[in-house]
C-alpha cells in the first residue's frame, strides 16, 4: 500500500492519566510549554488564536533546533475541543517565510485523539489536508511536519514525564 501524501499520523503510548494527556493538549500554556510556542489566549471552539514561536520548554537539543524560528508568529483556528476525547485545529503548515501570504491558501486539519490503554493513553496526531496545498510547497510542507509531529510525539512524552503533576 502506498504511503498517503495527504495526511501524517502519528501514535505514541503515553504513560500518563488520560486526565493528565487531555491537560496538556487542550490548555494552551500546556500546550505551548512541550510545543514550543506562546498563545495569546486558551483554546476555544470555534475561535482563532495567535501563537508566537518560542524554544519548548522540554528538550534542550529541539530548543536549540527552533531557536531560529523564535518570534514567528501564526495563526491555529481552533476546531472542536471535546473534552478527554479530541481536540483539533486548522493552520498553514509550514508556512515560515514572512514574504509570503499563506492567508489565501487552504488549510491542514490537525487532531490530537485520545483513548484508553492498559498502561496509560494512547494519543494520536493526525493531520490531513496536503494535497490542497499548492503543489509548488507541498512536497517540503508535508516532509517538514511528518518530521516535526516524530519530534513533538517525543517531547509530549517528556513534558509528562517532567510534570507529572501538572
Amino acid at each position: 500500500m502506498a504511503a498517503s501524501t495527504d495526511r501524517i499520523e502519528k501514535r505514541v503510548l503515553l504513560r500518563a492519566s488520560r486526565e493528565r494527556v487531555w491537560r496538556a493538549i487542550s490548555d494552551s500554556k500546556q500546550f505551548g510549554s512541550w510545543f514550543g510556542v506562546e498563545f495569546d489566549g486558551p483554546f476555544v471552539p470555534g475561535a482563532s488564536i495567535i501563537g508566537k514561536m518560542v524554544p519548548t520548554r522540554v528538550d534542550a537539543e529541539v530548543a536549540k533546533r527552533q531557536e531560529p524560528y523564535r518570534g514567528y508568529r501564526f495563526e491555529f483556528a481552533v476546531d472542536r475541543v471535546e473534552p478527554m476525547r479530541l481536540f483539533s485545529f486548522r493552520w498553514h503548515p509550514f508556512a515560515m517565510d514572512s514574504s509570503v501570504d499563506y492567508s489565501k491558501e487552504p488549510s491542514t486539519l490537525v487532531a490530537f485523539e485520545l483513548a484508553e490503554a492498559a498502561d496509560g493513553t494512547i494519543l494520536t496526531v493526525t493531520e490531513s489536508g496536503f494535497d490542497r496545498i499548492p503543489i509548488e510547497r507541498r512536497a517540503k510542507a508535508f516532509a517538514a511536519n511528518e518530521g516535526g509531529w516524530a519530534a513533538q510525539m517525543k517531547l509530549i512524552e517528556q513534558y509528562l514525564a517532567q510534570h507529572a503533576q501538572g
